[in-house]
This record gives structure tokens, C-alpha cells and sequence, in this order.
């Protein structure tokens, strides 16, 4: 259906696309992946036909129907369902011309164009549009608002409505899922798995890929690489090709040292001069192997900070929403260092009211909101973005958001913090406004980090930031020492982060009893609550009191447990050294006896110890989990 014959892109002076030879097959479903900035998005821009090839050849079938999702935010008066249909250009211009016929009283004209409408599904097209808005996560009565109304992540919800009712002999989709929450992600999940056409999809979220795609085109260095299977059989096939590389490599460079220390010795000598001569060609017609570049990686973690205090916050009844309308009602809950916790619920439940409470950004409407006097919170909401000054640098911008503890570093400091998070040398003199998306991201996260919060509220984090960064995102969650709390569709960082999840419907929070599995079921069932059909069901009053009581019976136990923690590992540096003592021969040949002796002693009393610690630990772990349960 497509075809790159050695295909070379340039962007300026960067080449992006280089000697790219690759075949796409009419129904495949494909997932574009690599770094940003190294050429996804210019994949799309050469098959939307925006650019030309530099060198070699793009090859496509005439006449080819291409949907792709505008990257404009559309400013449109009409309402949000005639917006969408406008995405069916084939049923539109049918509309005009029977519109033009009945001005022109020509109803044979008139009677052919009906039998093409029909043939379109014109009669089911207004259905079908409201289908493609409610999978998105608009409601009903949203259908006739016009489309200028709504926030800037929703008007993108429905540009990607608009390219979903197009019909298309291909799909191009750029990262789909920025703007979606996890209900719209999973229902648009489905949606691509059923669609006929041929899809390629840029995403770094490593499980949409592994659930919708049959192939990935793997971005590197300017190379454009084929892969059979998903995601998951991508990262298999990926890294054995970089072992084998290497061990190709490493050969190669014996081969050479060995022929160069042939002609370094044999040079001078006329006996061994042809012999000279024709390793030194050998050397020069070496192949070339391209080694496989390591994605640079992000060396950071979240700062210590300075204070843990139990509990962070809590909510006490607490009713929160935006003048007269109650988004949450009559709320309870408290966090404590260590948490993590994922919300989960509908688009418009109020997940992101509860974060803004959270974060203190709201006043609430009833109740009490009671704050721990060392509270530090770093709170990374969805528009963070759009808060830097696209005219700033990141160094200023750096020193301006997060505030005067930051703005006092010296300006080494500054600047080797921003380095850990890929902002190094002159980048960080860069006007904010020439940054990528994950840029701009990864330039918030880095403010985030060095304000030392004991309370992180992440919203919908992951929008913009590449697999690496993911990644490193999630590995550096787990040793931060403070409450986390996360509302995201990344099924990845939600699995890898988060210990329980609540899930917040009907104004109300309340524990979900289950895993990202189940709440895609419980979302298939269209339930308001995640009880098990046939289960009793609890007041509200009642099920706050039992989740009252059950925190405090916690509270105690993982005080207990941070205090068995900490034991264990200084039990366990004097047991290393201990061991390392008792191993040095020179403690035999220079210490009296009596010292040997009290050495094994002490040894086997710290063995003891850590080992009925640790028992400890397992049990008091143990009634954690049921309790948490």
C-alpha cells in the first residue's frame, strides 16, 4: 500500500529519515515508536504528503483516503455534533448537492443523490457521530454546545472524533491518547482494533501499542527498522539485535587491533612491505557496523524532603465543585507518607477536582481540608505546560517556577539539575517556546523535583514524555519517600506505581476492589459502583465509618513497619561488617583471641536479630495488605 525506497528527510540540516526502505501492507496495524525528535512525526507529515523525499523514493496507491487528526485547536461556533460529522467529507458533499437540487426543484437529481445517502448510512451518520463523541468522554448534552465552549484538551477529543468518522483507506494517528483519560483510552482501544483500514500510530504508551498493533517501525539514529509483532515483541527482538551487535562489534575490533599491530611492527621491514600493504587495504574496506544507540537516559531521582509529617492531609466531609454545582460530596480521607494511591473514574466524575483540592488549589464548599504544617506538595496538573513562558529559557523559567528556595541556587546548581533531566550545556538559554511537547514536559517535572514535595499529585503525568522517560518517571516513584497520588490512563505507571486505587463516581470516593482489568469490566457494565452484582451494598455512612477505622488500625502498623525498616538495615550494614572482619586474615594474625571470639558473638546475635526483624516485618506487612483490603 506505501512504499520508502531509500528514502532520505531532511528537517533544515537534520536528516531525520535516512536510506529507509520499508513496505506497508493494506490492513496492517502499525505502531511508529523511537525518541522524540527523531522523526515520527515527519513519517506522517511525507505520507500526508506536507513533505517530499530529499533522496530515494515515497511510493502510495492514487486517490488514497487519509484521516489524520488536526493538531490545530479548533475554534469552530458550530455545535460539537455537526463539528463531527464535517469529518464525513463523502456524506457532507452529498448533503450539499441534494441541499443544491431541492433549490433547483430537480427531483430526479434529488431522487439519485437520496439513494447515495442512504448507501453513505446518511441516516444512521448523526448516531454514529453521537457514538464517536460519548466513547470520547462527551455527554449527551454536549452534542448541541458549540464547539468553542469547550476546554482546549476536550476541542482535541473532538478533532480526534472528527478523523474517526472520516472514512479512510488509512489512519494516522499522533500520539491519540494526550488527551484522553483512561476510559476514553480503553473505548478508543477497541474502536482501533476493529478498524478495517490501515493504522499507523505514533505512542509511547507501551501498552495501547501492545494491544492494538501487529508491527512496529522503530525509529534510531535516522533509521527506520521493521519489526514483526507488538510493543512487547518489539523491546524481545530489539535487544537481541543489540547483543548481537555488539558481539559483532567487539569481534570486529580484535580483528583490527590485530591487523594494526601487524603493520605497526612489519612496517618498517621491505621483507613484509606486500604483506603490510594488504592489511592496510583490509583496514580501509572494513565494514562499517552500526553500533545500536542506547537511548540516553535519565539520570535522576526525587530529592528527599525535608520533613515526613503523618498525616499529610486529611478531609474531613469535605464537598467541593464550582459555584452552586457539588462535584464531591461529603468526602473523607487522609494521606500518609508512603501511600500510593490511583484514582480511577469517569471523564467529569472529578478526578481532577480531587486534585485540586489535594493540592489546595480549591476552596472547599462544606467541611474541613486540614493541612500538616511541614506539607510540601508538588502538584503537576494537566495544563503545567502552558504556565511556562514560551519566551523564557529553561534556565528562567527553572528559577521563576519553583520559586524563591530555587531561585537563591547558585546558577552551577541550577543548571546541573536541569542537566539530569536532558537540559545540558547552551539548551538551557533556549527560549521554552522551541521545545518539544516532552520538553516543555520534562522542563515541569525538573521544577517539580527540586521543590522536595512529601505530597506528589500527578495528573495525567505522562502526556508528552517518551518511553525512556516513563520509565524513569516510575522507577524514581518508587523510592520516593512521600504520598503519591495519580489520576492517568498509562496503564503502565498506574500498574507500577500505584498500591490501591479509589475510584470516584457519584460525587462520593470509595475503595475499588480490583485491578485495572476489573475496572475496564466495571466500565463495560456501565455500573455506578464497583460492588459485585448481587453483593450487599453499605451506606455511604457506614462504609466512611469502616474505611475510618480500618486508616486508623493502619497508622500504627506502618509506623511499626518504617521502624523495623529502618533496624534491619543498620542490623544489616553491621552484620557486612562483621563478615568482612571475621574474613580478614590479618584478624587472626594480629587481634587477641578475645577479640575473635566477642566478633563471632556478636555475629551470630545479629544474624539472630535480623532474622526475627524480618519475621516481624512479614507479619506486620502481612495485616497491612488485609487491612488495605
Amino acid at each position: 500500500m506505501l512504499t520508502l525506497t531509500n528514502a532520505r528527510v531532511r528537517r533544515g540540516p537534520k536528516v531525520l529519515i535516512d536510506d529507509a526502505s520499508v513496505t506497508l501492507f493494506r490492513g496492517e496495524k502499525i505502531g511508529v515508536v523511537g525518541r522524540n525528535g527523531c522523526g515520527k512525526s515527519t513519517l506522517l507529515s511525507l505520507i500526508r504528503g506536507e513533505l517530499s523525499t530529499d533522496a530515494g523514493e515515497y511510493s502510495a496507491p492514487p486517490n488514497l483516503a487519509i484521516a489524520c487528526v488536526a493538531q490545530d485547536l479548533p475554534d469552530s461556533p458550530s455545535p460539537l455534533v455537526e463539528y463531527i460529522l464535517d469529518g464525513d467529507l463523502e456524506l457532507r458533499a452529498v448533503e450539499a448537492q441534494l441541499a443544491e437540487a431541492r433549490v433547483r426543484d430537480d427531483g430526479t437529481r434529488e431522487a439519485a443523490l437520496h439513494a447515495q445517502y442512504d448507501a453513505l448510512d446518511g441516516y444512521t451518520a448523526r448516531s454514529r457521530a453521537a457514538q464517536l463523541a460519548a466513547g470520547l468522554g462527551f455527554a449527551v448534552g454536549d452534542l448541541e454546545r458549540p464547539l468553542r465552549e469547550f476546554s482546549g484538551g476536550l476541542r482535541m477529543r473532538a478533532n480526534l472524533a472528527r478523523a474517526l468518522m472520516r472514512r479512510s483507506d488509512l489512519l494516522l494517528l499522533d500520539e491519540p491518547t494526550n488527551h484522553l483519560d483512561l476510559d476514553a483510552l480503553l473505548w478508543l482501544e477497541g474502536w482501533l482494533r476493529a478498524y478495517r483500514g490501515t493504522l499507523l500510530l505514533v505512542s509511547h504508551d507501551r501498552e495501547f501499542l501492545d494491544q492494538v498493533v501487529g508491527r512496529i517501525l522503530h525509529f534510531e539514529d535516522g533509521k527506520l527498522t521493521a519489526y514483526t509483532g507488538n510493543y512487547s515483541d518489539f523491546e524481545v527482538q530489539h535487544a537481541a539485535h543489540a547483543e548481537r551487535t555488539a558481539a559483532l562489534v567487539a569481534k570486529q575490533r580484535r580483528e583490527a587491533a590485530h591487523i594494526e599491530s601487524f603493520v605497526a611492527r612489519f612496517r618498517a621491514q621491505a621483507s613484509k612491505a606486500r604483506q603490510v600493504q594488504s592489511r592496510i587495504k583490509w583496514l580501509s574496506k572494513l565494514e562499517t557496523i552500526a553500533t545500536v544507540q542506547r537511548e540516553a537516559d535519565f539520570d535522576w531521582d526525587f530529592l528527599p524532603p525535608p520533613k515526613l509529617p503523618r498525616p499529610l492531609i486529611t478531609l474531613e466531609k469535605l464537598s467541593a465543585g464550582y459555584g452552586e454545582r457539588r462535584i464531591l460530596d461529603q468526602i473523607s480521607m487522609s494521606l500518609h507518607p508512603g501511600e500510593r494511591l490511583g484514582v480511577l473514574g469517569r471523564n467529569g466524575a472529578g478526578k481532577s477536582t480531587l486534585m485540586k483540592v489535594l493540592a489546595n488549589e480549591l476552596e472547599p464548599l462544606a467541611g474541613t481540608r486540614t493541612l500538616a504544617p511541614d506539607l510540601r506538595t508538588g502538584f503537576l496538573a494537566q495544563l503545567e505546560l502552558e504556565q511556562l513562558d514560551g519566551g523564557g529559557s529553561a534556565l528562567a523559567e527553572f528559577a521563576r517556577r519553583g520559586g524563591d528556595e530555587i531561585a537563591a541556587w547558585a546558577q552551577q546548581k541550577q543548571r546541573d539539575h536541569l542537566g539530569r533531566f536532558g537540559f545540558r550545556g547552551d539548551r538551557v538559554f533556549e527560549p521554552t517556546q522551541n521545545f518539544s511537547g516532552g520538553e516543555r514536559a520534562r522542563l515541569a517535572l525538573s521544577i517539580l523535583v527540586a521543590r522536595r514535595p512529601n505530597l506528589l499529585l500527578l495528573d495525567e503525568p505522562t502526556n508528552h514524555l517518551d518511553l525512556s522517560m516513563r520509565h524513569t518517571l516510575l522507577m524514581a516513584l518508587q523510592e520516593f519517600p512521600g504520598a503519591v497520588v495519580i489520576v492517568s490512563h498509562d496503564r503502565s505507571l498506574l500498574r507500577g506505581a500505584c498500591d490501591r486505587f479509589v475510584l470516584v463516581s457519584d460525587g462520593a470516593i470509595t475503595p475499588f476492589d480490583g485491578d485495572l482489568e476489573d475496572y475496564a469490566t466495571w466500565l463495560g457494565a456501565d455500573r455506578s459502583s464497583p460492588v459485585a452484582a448481587g453483593a450487599p451494598t453499605m451506606s455511604r455512612r457506614e462504609q466512611r465509618r469502616r474505611e475510618a477505622a480500618a486508616r486508623g488500625g493502619r497508622y500504627p502498623l506502618r509506623a511499626e513497619q518504617e521502624t523495623l525498616e529502618k533496624q534491619i538495615a543498620q542490623l544489616t550494614k553491621e552484620r557486612v561488617d562483621l563478615e568482612a572482619q571475621l574474613a580478614d586474615p590479618a584478624t587472626y594474625s594480629s587481634r587477641p583471641v578475645a577479640d575473635q571470639h566477642r566478633l563471632s558473638q556478636r555475629l551470630r546475635k545479629v544474624v539472630a536479630q535480623v532474622e526475627s526483624l524480618e519475621e516481624r516485618w512479614l507479619a506486620v506487612t502481612g495485616e497491612l495488605e488485609e487491612r488495605a483490603s
